[in-house]
């Protein structure tokens, strides 16, 4: 469930939530309010109405905008990276891994609640605590995927770390051109195109121990 999912399930007004319950709504209301106006603009007065709340209800949660934030931020690098690893694992032929996780990266940056913005596009990447979230979810998913191709092909970390690394910016910053752009082309036909590219790239790599790509 996404936080906006989770902030509509628990917006009921004028009742008492459980503090779970609660804080998922808090953090709905603040994502569509960060993903609207960006962390600068954002108040917590915006965050605090949108939920439906009072500020001193707000705080006791969050001690600052900036700790809602990031609370935040470290849920949806959780989620990007659990899509990565899933569809790495969801099947071993690897033409297949390759669309599905590029198909994952698409997936998430199409995501109607605009949680990739937080973690790709946020004007707070200049707030170390920000940068580090941001720099470790990138390299996770590129280490996730370097392992399988050090698997696969048999070649030195090192080496495998650059392909992996190559692998995950190239999927995510299509994914965004891609949103950002209005493509006309649906995403299954670009996800198509462009694991198409990066299969006939990948696959120049023989399979570890095998003749066969």
């Amino acid at each position: 469930m996404t936080a906006i999912e989770q902030t509509d399930a628990a917006r009921p007004r004028g009742t008492r939530l459980p503090r779970r319950a609660r804080r998922n709504q808090l953090l709905g209301a603040a994502q569509e309010v960060f993903v609207a106006q960006g962390y600068h603009a954002a108040a917590m007065d915006d965050i605090a109405e949108r939920a439906g709340v009072s500020k001193p209800v707000l705080y006791q949660h969050f001690p600052g905008k900036l700790d809602l934030y990031l609370a935040l931020l470290d849920q949806h690098c959780e989620s990007l990276l659990q899509s990565v690893r899933t569809a790495l694992a969801s099947t071993t032929d690897n033409k297949q891994r390759v669309a599905a996780t590029m198909d994952a990266y698409f997936a998430y940056v199409e995501d109607e609640g605009g949680a990739f913005r937080l973690v790709f596009e946020s004007d707070l990447t200049n707030e170390p605590a920000v940068r580090e979230r941001v720099d470790k979810v990138t390299l996770e998913c590129a280490q996730a995927i370097t392992e399988v191709i050090a698997e696969d092909t048999g070649l030195p970390k090192d080496e495998s770390m650059l392909l992996g690394v190559g692998l995950g910016g190239f999927s995510q910053v299509v994914a965004r051109y891609w949103l950002a752009s209005g493509s006309k082309v649906d995403r299954d036909k670009a996800v198509q195109l462009l694991s198409s590219l990066a299969w006939r790239g990948i696959a120049g790599f023989p399979l570890h121990g095998s003749e066969h790509h």
